[in-house]
């Protein structure tokens, strides 16, 4: 107990006199964007939670609330400790910027009780943490999926807990997807996302590695399961090379786009540790099929594009690594934003916040900036502004069949040299024209390929300065970043 080693009263005390500090009471220190570091093993420890803010984060899954923060719940990671020294629960977080986060604690004591109880009457040893949160509000109702798993082949399951405010308490609510090892067809039951559609129909998204992902239909009064038991049909998976699965495909999410008018399906591809990257895949109905850049259903056993997000490194920096299992919000004013983990080159068991703007291309695909969000303004940038030397980064792919024992490098995609010429010609590693309608900028490549990318004002955080960045799809689909030196 806290202070137990206190002197002892005397029986007969003289006149209380308030004793003088010894120390100064310590001033809060003002946030500064550049003491966000890479790497935090000072204030990894469980000890120092309060100071995780961007640190030690997992899986994301963000919501605005009304009273002006945006709340953040995450898998529950820890550098540098191991999984039964840390707390179970979910991690939480809130900030009203995007930028600056503050640590709130845990959602859940412990593991909630009918998943440990589902899981154990099947012979299975419940996980000692939670991962892979989802949370969205419902009237007044704020509503969290979790994710448990097991120590076996694919016994697991998502619940529900709620609460009348998004640091809960929360109370737990039922069963909503569970999934075991008796079939070859069946999914893993973790990785929940939730849309409510345009009739208003409770949708969850889910699914991990083995099976792809599923929907099924919830009650929309109880965000339960609307049929105990289903598991809902495929929606999405992945290719093969010869026989083997070319890896993961897991941490789905859903989200409508009323501009757009379609509703649009994330994805991760691949080890979380190493190659994590993230796909889409787009659809005028809430069932599918959705489809990717070539039109094709990313149902069909195949690996699909667009890959809008992958491990990348720009000069001066180890890279990034690890980069998905996204969650996509809007601001509400008609602003989107992804939320993902990122690893650094230099150690990849540091877990990273990296909060993204999204921009929609022409043709309705979204985008993501090269450069983590800082608050920047949206003022349009000026051709003029445009001529100079830049990092360019294409986010090619290459297929390393399997999971984390076979994909052990995150197959880096690095920068290379370009310069925007003022007479509207570039080079570099590639040449070709330029033209510039801002937002947009159109390259077009001497190979006879073009890409309209959008620009904006942005922080070069490996250099910690302003920059300009420029983000967008060429006309293979293929993701292409820009960063002015």
């Amino acid at each position: 107990m806290l202070g137990a080693a206190a002197c002892k009263k005397e029986e007969t005390a003289a006149t209380p006199v308030t004793p003088t500090p010894t120390a100064p009471t310590p001033t809060p220190t003002a946030f500064d964007i550049n003491n966000i570091t890479d790497t935090y093993a000072n204030v990894a420890a469980l000890g120092a939670s309060t100071q995780w803010g961007p640190y030690n984060v997992h899986d994301p899954a963000v919501i605005k609330d009304d009273d002006g923060y945006y709340y953040m719940y995450s898998t529950d990671v820890g550098y540098g400790i191991s999984d039964a020294a840390l707390t179970p629960g979910l991690q939480m977080r809130r900030s009203k910027d995007l930028v600056q986060w503050e640590f709130v604690g845990w959602a859940l004591k412990g593991l909630p009780p009918l998943g440990v109880a589902y899981i154990t009457q099947r012979g299975a040893v419940p996980n000692k943490l939670l991962w892979a949160p989802y949370v969205l509000k419902v009237g007044s109702e704020y509503r969290l999926y979790y994710s448990l798993a097991s120590n076996l082949f694919k016994v697991s399951t998502i619940g529900l807990a709620t609460a009348s405010s998004p640091t809960g308490p929360w109370t737990e609510k039922g069963l909503v997807v569970t999934t075991d090892n008796s079939s070859a067809d069946i999914t893993n039951g973790i990785d929940p996302t939730v849309i409510v559609d345009q009739q208003g129909q409770h949708r969850m998204y889910y699914g991990s590695a083995f099976d792809g992902i599923h929907m099924v239909k919830l009650d929309a009064a109880t965000g339960l399961n609307a049929v105990t038991g289903d598991r809902g049909p495929r929606v999405a998976q992945r290719g093969f090379t010869g026989t083997a699965i070319n890896g993961n495909i897991e941490g789905p999410e859903i989200i409508y786009n009323k501009e757009q008018g379609k509703y649009y399906l994330f994805l991760s591809y691949d080890w979380l540790q190493t190659k994590y990257n993230v796909r889409v895949g787009r659809s005028d109905s809430p069932q599918g099929p959705f489809l990717d850049f070539k039109g094709r259903d990313i149902n069909l056993v195949e690996d699909h594009g667009p890959m809008i997000l992958a491990p990348y490194q720009f000069e001066g920096h180890s890279g990034w690594q690890g980069t998905g299992h996204c969650g996509v919000f809007s601001d509400g004013n008609g602003q989107y934003f992804m939320a993902h983990q990122g690893r650094p080159g230099i150690d990849s068991y540091y877990m990273d916040l990296h909060v993204r703007k999204i921009f929609w291309t022409p043709s309705g695909w979204p985008v993501v900036s090269p450069e983590r969000y800082a608050g920047e303004d949206n003022s349009p940038v000026a051709q003029a502004d445009l001529a100079g030397t830049w990092e360019q980064i294409t986010l090619n792919y290459i297929v390393i069949p399997g999971y984390g024992n076979e994909q052990l490098t995150p197959n880096f995609q690095y920068s290379t040299a370009l310069t925007l010429a003022a007479d509207g010609t570039f080079g570099g590693a590639t040449t070709g024209t330029w033209t510039y309608a801002a937002p947009w900028l159109t390259l077009r490549f001497g190979n006879g390929t073009s890409a309209p990318v959008y620009v904006q004002k942005g922080r070069d955080w490996e250099n910690k300065k302003a920059t300009v960045v420029f983000t967008g799809l060429d006309t293979n689909g293929t993701a292409i970043w820009g960063k002015k030196k």
